[in-house]
């Protein structure tokens, strides 16, 4: 069977070459470029949308799984299972990681979307407290930690994939597409729940309303997963392997060799992670639970600014390409620093506009930091353990300060009385994140040839050993 990268060996006439890639790598075309960023992006969606649905769906979920009585301790256990699963996306991570950076980047993400689809799947086909009791908690958190765990494999995994194509030069301009992608299908997320919202009497969504963005997941699965399965493998991992020059490391060796990089990067990420969720899901319950708004004006509201969100990622990816990571980095600790306050303030205000605007102020700073930390991921990391350290790295923070993020700003607000306690909460972050990103180095004119030669220098083995019976660089054909 003919591989499926012979089409891309040459450079169609009437497409752009791509300039020059790591040395070791093979140059690909602009059009094999867009393919992988279209796939990557498209799975990357399809996982977060249904990532992300959970979070919009939350105060119907508490009065669905939970038994009646105080609605804020409902809505605290909701966020509990929502943390929940970001407690598994750490051991997804270190898994996944692990594996594709043995068996190669794109047969990890046909895997990941499948998980995310059929445990979202899962939770729009339960019975509720009524019909089982307790049963139905316990089946939804297990449902979570099945998405959580899928997770952990699939954002760092994505912009890997999507950088390893990429040019140097150009990796925060391309890489920017993921949290696009995933900003986009928050948007998606949010605006189809305003739609059943504004169309469903609040019956009918308690009753069976709820469960169609979670039924839909199953469809849009098996359409990602078909994507995913017709890539080739990034030219710069099958370069490594066919190297040869070292065994893959181990995990141990993993967080030895890049333990100082891991710490320093989990210490920004921190506030992408705070930042993010804050943002994109518990804005939604901060405007309808403390604010009061109406949901379909809250929904329409984050929808709108999600939408600003995704816009914003590609104009950001190039100043980041062109100002270099450190100065973007500052950036965003300035942006989310300066106006998480005013930002909440001005939502506590009421009213719809307040609330978008509020949520723009917001979007920018998170923005700016969710794009270099995508580039960040691939570039402070060697080939051989980019996978397994960037992937651990990135879901350590999130399960520490994204998946605890709406419990605690709940709990906050309800322990000080204070609606402004979260944005001093994020504010905090900001300054611990400005430590981390001062001790960063700068990665953007470094090749990725560079990265792994020193990694060779410090002892580091610099590329996976040959899987030989299950995947190597020479078997190139989807499986």
């Amino acid at each position: 069977m003919q591989r499926e990268h012979d089409a891309d060996k040459s450079t169609p006439a009437n497409s752009t070459p791509a300039p020059s890639t790591p040395a070791g790598t093979t140059a690909v075309s602009r059009a094999t470029l867009r393919k992988v960023t279209f796939a990557a992006g498209a799975g990357t969606v399809v996982e977060w949308f249904d990532f992300a649905i959970y979070g919009f769906m939350a105060p119907i979920l508490a009065r669905t799984f939970f038994p009646e009585g105080d609605p804020v301790v409902a809505l605290l256990q909701t966020f509990a299972v929502f943390a929940v699963a970001f407690a598994l996306r750490p051991v997804g991570g270190a898994f996944f990681g692990r594996l594709g950076d043995r068996i190669g980047r794109k047969r990890v993400l046909a895997l990941t979307v499948l998980l995310m689809s059929g445990s979202t799947l899962a939770i729009g086909l339960m019975p509720n407290y009524a019909t089982i009791g307790i049963w139905s908690a316990v089946l939804l958190t297990a449902a979570r930690s099945v998405q959580g765990f899928s997770a952990g494999g699939e954002y760092a995994g994505a912009v890997t994939y999507v950088i390893e194509h990429a040019p140097q030069g150009e990796r925060s301009r391309h890489s920017s597409w993921m949290p696009a992608a995933t900003f986009g299908s928050f948007a998606a997320a949010a605006l189809l729940s305003y739609l059943l919202a504004a169309n469903l009497s609040t019956e009918h969504m308690d009753s069976w309303g709820w469960r169609i963005p979670f039924l839909i997941a199953g469809p849009l699965g098996i359409i990602a997963f078909y994507i995913r399965k017709r890539l080739d493998e990034s030219p710069l991992f099958k370069a490594v392997v066919e190297s040869k020059t070292a065994d893959h490391a181990p995990l141990s060796h993993t967080f030895r060799s890049q333990w100082r990089t891991m710490s320093l990067l989990a210490g920004y990420i921190s506030l992408t992670a705070l930042s993010f969720y804050t943002f994109s899901t518990y804005m939604t319950t901060f405007l309808r639970e403390v604010v009061g708004l109406p949901s379909s004006q809250v929904l329409l509201s984050n929808v709108l600014a999600l939408v600003f969100a995704a816009a914003l990622c590609p104009f950001i990816g190039r100043i980041c390409d062109r100002i270099g990571r450190k100065r973007t980095m500052y950036a965003s600790v300035i942006l989310l620093g300066g106006l998480a306050i005013p930002a909440y303030q001005l939502a506590a205000g009421g009213g719809f506009g307040s609330a978008l605007a509020a949520q723009a102020m917001l979007a920018v700073g998170a923005v700016t930091a969710n794009v270099v930390t995508a580039v960040l991921l691939c570039e402070v990391f060697p080939t051989a353990v980019r996978y397994t350290a960037s992937a651990i790295t990135y879901n350590v923070s999130y399960a520490i300060f994204g998946g605890t993020a709406p419990f605690v700003a709940t709990w906050l607000i309800a322990a000080t009385g204070n609606k402004v306690a979260p944005a001093i909460y994020l504010t905090v972050i900001a300054a611990g994140a400005l430590i981390a990103a001062l001790f960063l180095r700068e990665t953007n004119h470094r090749s990725f040839a560079e990265e792994d030669a020193a990694a060779i220098g410090a002892g580091s083995p610099a590329s996976p050993k040959p899987n030989t019976g299950r995947t190597t660089a020479n078997r190139t054909t989807s499986p």
